[in-house]
């Protein structure tokens, strides 16, 4: 797996991630499950620890759904994360059980290599996807996307 970021000038940003195992296809699929299903946590909590309370950050990111075959390609695909059982007690008004469930979880630089994969395609995540990115690689984004055009102009030069 290769990661690199690189800025060339003060309004565009380059992120390139190569994965043997990942298309443009697969990412742009994995980004629209986060932005339909998934979940991302990009909180400041107090935790207690032996020397008394700190401030923490806990960046985490989920898919929670009935499919599992899903959520084992996504495990397989991106190789991070886990993937456990969701069960869920009760009934439903009708009197049915709930469906098994099936949650994917990341976190930290887990969690920041898969932003750095869907981030080009994602929408309503975009937002906790940049903070993400703007954590881990002090690169502040300030909410602008890479022209593609400008990306293959830079990288024809080099």
């Amino acid at each position: 797996m290769d990661i690199w970021l690189s800025r060339y000038d003060d309004f565009n940003i380059n992120i390139h991630v190569s994965s043997c195992f990942m298309n443009e296809t697969d990412k742009a699929y994995i980004a629209g499950l986060f932005d339909g299903e998934g979940s991302i946590d990009f909180t400041k909590r107090k935790e207690k620890k032996r020397n008394g309370t700190y401030n923490c950050r806990r960046i985490s990111m989920e898919i929670s759904m009935t499919d599992q075959s899903v959520l084992i390609w996504l495990h397989k695909v991106l190789g991070v994360g886990t993937l456990t059982n969701k069960p869920r007690k009760g009934l439903r008004k009708n009197g049915t059980k709930y469906l098994m469930q099936y949650r994917w979880r990341c976190t930290f630089r887990d969690a920041y290599y898969v932003c750095l994969l869907i981030w080009p395609w994602s929408h309503t995540k975009l937002p906790k996807i940049q903070k993400i990115i703007e954590h881990y690689s002090d690169i502040k984004m300030n909410g602008n996307v890479v022209n593609l055009q400008d990306y293959k102009r830079i990288m024809s030069l080099e």
